[in-house]
């Protein structure tokens, strides 16, 4: 089976990560599809597979001859799909020798064109699988777990010699709780690689570093009739709020390396109102910045309005892996090596977002993250390219078969 077939064949498990559900997965439809999962390694001739309480599940290919020797390599996707946009009744659509011009997807009303979406002008004479325009297709990350089991399974197959492959498959990393029940050492790889990024080719070490702020105002409700001198209108301090950040650092706004405050929720009426952020920066410095003017904004807000009008609370989500894989840069080389003879050209961007990697990398398992051919991941216009998809799993297989010694400098495993 290729891994195109696969992924039309995972993305119909509902897998909707949930982040107020207080379980762990936190969706039913995710322990589902690991049990099935399961199941496929077991019969593909993948060993010591295990399925633990909390959704994790693990594998591995033990070293072919000769190779026994060499650090153990990991190969990482998540279960989970983004609760952005619906993953319930996913109906794949496949277009062939896509023509490069506009693609409805199906019957509603949205489609995908070049203009709109530029990754597409590269793609032509591909094929492409996409939504019907109701649903996410839920190629982040299945697209990452279907090249993952077909690389593995053609190694087996065909006896391809290659140094100890520890496979996992975590659930909830759309909601940053992907690793919370991840036991590295049960896991059992000195380093790995997340296959759960973009366009095929791309090797990503640098991720933001990245916080959540929650903003709360209380306001004094009277009757707007004798309001004068009295009423504090909480929806008009969030608003304040929110005008005194830099109106040009916002993700709309902001490419590459910029950082960016997005408000994500509003919500309140006189009385109250709360407003939620993400803080993002790839600099460790501007990203303590950040947070810095956030508080300066709500003590500003205090003395004019007085003290308790509005409160933060700041939480810290995760940190950029270049800190950890920059002295091990030896695993970028690696998969730009495999990348090139996989007939891709590799490419360095930064993560605008995080991945399970970057938390595994700060607890001992230094885990760049590889593209998987998938695009516009979290809503209707997501879409893959096989092509793009069978080149990842030849990417897996060079560097599984890799004999290269790899040396590395570890933070304390925890």
């Amino acid at each position: 089976m290729n891994a195109v077939e696969r992924l039309i064949r995972y993305v119909k498990y509902e897998t909707t990560s949930d982040e107020n559900s207080g379980e762990h997965p936190s969706s039913p439809g995710q322990m589902a599809f690991a049990e099935e999962l399961a199941e496929e390694m077991r019969k593909c001739g993948i060993s010591d597979v295990r399925l633990s309480e909390s959704g994790c599940l693990f594998g591995c290919l033990p070293a072919t001859a000769g190779r026994e020797g060499l650090a153990p390599m990991g190969f990482l996707a998540h279960l989970d799909t983004s609760a952005e946009a619906s993953g319930k009744n996913v109906c794949p659509q496949i277009v062939r020798n896509y023509d490069g011009g506009v693609l409805p997807l199906g019957a509603s009303g949205k489609e995908l064109s070049p203009e709109r979406f530029p990754a597409l002008k590269h793609l032509a004479g591909h094929t492409l699988i996409t939504t019907d325009g109701t649903t996410l297709l839920g190629a982040d990350d299945k697209s990452g777990i279907a090249e993952i089991m077909t690389a593995a399974e053609r190694m087996i197959a065909e006896k391809i010699p290659h140094r100890k492959i520890c496979i996992g498959f975590t659930p909830d990393e759309e909601i940053g709780e992907g690793t919370r029940f991840f036991d590295i050492s049960k896991f059992g790889a000195a380093f790995a690689y997340t296959v759960d990024g973009g366009r095929a080719g791309e090797i990503e070490y640098q991720n933001f570093n990245a916080a959540s702020a929650e903003v709360t105002i209380t306001g004094r409700s009277v009757h707007p009739g004798s309001a004068k001198g009295i009423l504090l209108n909480a929806q008009k301090v969030a608003m304040e709020f929110d005008s005194m950040l830099p109106p040009e650092e916002v993700p709309e706004k902001t490419e590459g390396f910029e950082g960016f405050y997005h408000l994500i929720r509003m919500e309140g009426a006189t009385a109250g109102a709360t407003l939620a952020y993400l803080l993002r920066d790839h600099d460790a410095g501007r990203f303590l910045e950040r947070k810095r003017r956030m508080r300066e904004i709500t003590d500003l807000l205090n003395r004019k309005y007085g003290d308790g009008t509005v409160s933060l609370t700041l939480q810290d989500s995760y940190r950029n892996m270049e800190e950890i894989i920059r002295p091990n840069m030896i695993l970028v080389r690696l998969a730009e090596e495999a990348t090139r003879k996989a007939g891709l050209t590799p490419s360095t961007p930064p993560i605008r977002g995080g991945t399970d990697g970057a938390m595994l990398s700060f607890r001992g398992l230094p885990c760049p993250n590889l593209g998987t051919g998938g695009y516009n991941f979290h809503g209707e216009y997501e879409f893959a390219s096989a092509e793009e998809m069978e080149a990842v799993v030849n990417q897996l297989i060079f560097l599984a078969s890799d004999s290269s010694v790899v040396n590395l400098i570890l933070p304390e495993r925890h």
